[in-house]
């Protein structure tokens, strides 16, 4: 759904409410328009903001694009759908999505203001990551982890027998990112222990991106391009 002129103009001066829908996994969950851009929010986070969702958009313009293989892309947490927006809107990419959303409310907003406008095909499954990803046996060429509740990752995500199931998720040269807060000094410690001793252990030559509040974890080093302000191991 596009807003009429007059609104995407007054959303460049004030934030403007669009709607609430609180359900029983986020009880403050609502649509506002801001910088003439849908954004859905939390009580204290940004699940989404069309292109301006800067941890994806920074990551993605750092990142070989082109080394993915294939077409068939997996998005664990749909938010509005900031990804496919920005792959296809921002670097022209046509990719086949598969989108697990737990959340039945943040599967409507994001049918209602943000996926309708895509031409790349969707499919939206309404599931729990962590249970799609225990019995998953597709591969696909490039797995974006977003999930938080409000402003945190649920425990089961940091498991090390997630992320096994993440990498064996991925087609051969297949690219992951890992989206985690930085966003003050108890977010970095424990996004930095996650890094070196979880995330490292399952893919050796992973590397991270400081995209100013997040960090996005990449499986392979050799996923980032090679001038770029990346911290590798």
């Amino acid at each position: 759904m596009k807003p009429p002129f007059w609104k995407r103009l007054l959303s460049y001066f004030v934030e403007l409410h669009i709607e609430s829908s609180p359900s029983e996994v986020n009880p403050h969950l609502y649509v506002s328009l801001k910088n003439g851009r849908y954004q859905l929010c939390t009580a204290n986070a940004v699940y989404s903001y069309e292109d301006l969702y800067t941890n994806f958009l920074w990551a993605f313009e750092q990142m070989e694009l082109d080394k993915t293989p294939g077409k068939e892309v997996l998005i664990l947490g749909l938010g509005l759908g900031s990804i496919p927006i920005i792959l296809e809107n921002k670097f022209g990419r046509q990719f086949h999505y598969t989108a697990v959303e737990l959340d039945e409310a943040v599967i409507y907003l994001a049918n209602r203001y943000g996926l309708a406008g895509l031409s790349s095909p969707i499919t939206t499954i309404c599931a729990d990551a962590y249970a799609f990803l225990m019995q998953n046996e597709e591969k696909y060429g490039l797995i974006c982890m977003d999930i938080f509740l409000d402003d945190v990752v649920p425990l089961p995500f940091e498991t090390d027998e997630f992320l096994e199931a993440l990498r064996k998720a991925l087609a051969p040269g297949g690219l992951l990112l890992y989206n985690r807060l930085t966003d003050n000094l108890r977010d970095q410690k424990a996004t930095q222990f996650f890094f070196e001793q979880h995330f490292l252990s399952i893919f050796p030559q992973g590397a991270y991106l400081d995209v100013g509040g997040n960090w996005m974890l990449f499986n392979h080093r050799e996923a980032l391009k090679p001038a770029n302000n990346s911290k590798k191991r």
